[in-house]
């Protein structure tokens, strides 16, 4: 699975860097971003948990 957060509609909300801190984090401007390019396993329904809290469904996933 590669992950990668909009940037152009993320509002740094911050849930999935909560949900999923091994994969999301807040940068400098306030906005997520992903640590990682290519999720492990273990992190798999993590990342869907942080998928499905964004309000703004910033986060782009690809399997």
């Amino acid at each position: 699975m590669k992950v990668k957060v909009n940037q152009d509609a993320c509002i740094g909300c911050g849930a999935c860097a909560a949900i999923c801190d091994n994969v999301f984090e807040i940068n400098d401007e306030g906005l997520s971003v992903a640590k990682v390019e290519v999720v492990e396993e273990k992190d798999h329904q993590d990342v869907v948990d942080a998928v499905d809290s964004c309000p703004t469904g910033a986060i782009e996933v690809e399997e």
